[in-house]
């Protein structure tokens, strides 16, 4: 089906098109053929759109163009694809799911008042899951969090004596690298840049990877020393430090950022903390820290998706996967819905997102 390639294409663009959505396109010839594909590159390039209709050239004319994205109407870095649509004269338009973007929205709109025969809601779950990041970020104005971790069976994610290397398999740990390449930002808490000294960047064989920001969570501005890994240049690194803190040392090392400091437990506000990100173009975070921040970000009620790489082991001691998150009762806990599971190695990884009841 059209539409599933489409939605096979817009996938190519992730970690790539931020803060823009993915977006894939197939434009069908008048007599149902293939005549163009495209998706979304690269933020600031051509649109979906775009590329399948220069793909398509005459032969969209009289056509059908399948979006995974309702068309764009408006005119930012590049034109409105819905006008561009109607240019090359195609009769009929597909698309999954509607824009929700107050600024680009309308589309289907124009398309029909030009008289393109337009339908919505094609396969509009599977193109939904593929955009997850972005149409969060647009609906709560914040960036999506997906918290990973790494642990034994019984739930530690080192031993009594702090040792941590390795618990999971390298299959698990080159799997870690394809989050990273589709994440605007990975996070990291003192206590992990202080433990293992964490470089963050992406790498996966054959590929090429825009390098997310690198974010520490310092708040009392004394994990990050000179040297350490997650400055050495091969991706931008942002520190966030408390208001209060004396940072004055970091000032050359990496750009800072200051945040109120959280008004109960440790560390910083992180309302605060994704909306300093968000406003720095940060539309999808993966979160990497250890229980500490994690316990923070899920009792701020923010982690969007978990994704768990469970390795065949005991320990019996040593520091859980999470830390306190202002649950002191069975029935306050987060419950999850189990998306994925997969055997990777050794290992299983297990994706889940809250239960539909829990999500702020």
């Amino acid at each position: 089906m059209a539409m599933r390639r489409a939605i096979e294409l817009a996938a190519r663009g992730l970690g790539h098109t931020s803060p823009n959505p993915v977006v894939g396109c197939v434009v069908l010839d008048a007599h149902g053929a293939v005549a163009g594909e495209g998706w979304h590159q690269q933020a600031g390039g051509p649109h979906a759109e775009i590329h399948a209709l220069r793909a398509a050239g005459e032969r969209a004319r009289g056509g059908t163009a399948l979006v995974t994205l309702e068309p764009c109407n408006h005119t930012g870095r590049t034109g409105p694809c819905a006008q561009a649509l109607i240019d090359a004269g195609v009769a009929r338009v597909v698309y999954a799911v509607p824009d929700p973007n107050p600024t680009a929205t309308g589309g289907a709109v124009t398309l029909r008042a030009a008289g393109v025969d337009v339908e919505g809601g094609l396969l509009v779950d599977e193109a939904a899951a593929g955009n997850e990041a972005w149409l969060t970020s647009v609906l709560r104005r914040r960036p999506f969090v997906l918290w990973k971790y790494a642990a034994t069976l019984d739930g530690r994610i080192a031993a009594a004596d702090g040792t941590s290397r390795w618990i999971t398999s390298a299959q698990s740990r080159a799997d870690v690298h394809r989050l990273r390449a589709a994440a605007d930002a990975v996070i990291v808490g003192s206590g992990t840049a202080r433990a293992d000294d964490p470089q963050l960047g992406a790498r996966l064989p054959d590929t090429e990877v825009t390098q997310p920001l690198r974010v520490v969570v310092d708040s009392s501005a004394t994990a990050v020393k000179p040297g350490a890994r997650v400055l050495d240049g091969t991706a931008p690194t942002l520190i966030a430090v408390a208001e209060d803190a004396d940072a004055t040392h970091l000032e050359e090392l990496a750009p800072l950022v200051r945040l109120p400091r959280a008004a109960a437990g440790p560390g910083l506000d992180v309302p605060a903390l994704l909306a300093a990100l968000y406003d720095r173009g940060v539309r999808s975070v993966l979160l990497e820290g250890g229980p500490t921040l994690a316990g923070a970000f899920v009792a701020a009620r923010v982690v969007d998706k978990v994704v768990g790489y469970l390795a065949p082991a005991l320990l019996g001691a040593g520091p859980a996967a999470l830390g306190d998150a202002g649950i002191s009762t069975i029935a306050q806990a987060l419950r999850l819905d189990v998306t994925d599971t997969e055997r990777l190695g050794p290992d299983l990884r297990i994706t889940a997102t809250p239960a539909l009841h829990e999500e702020n």
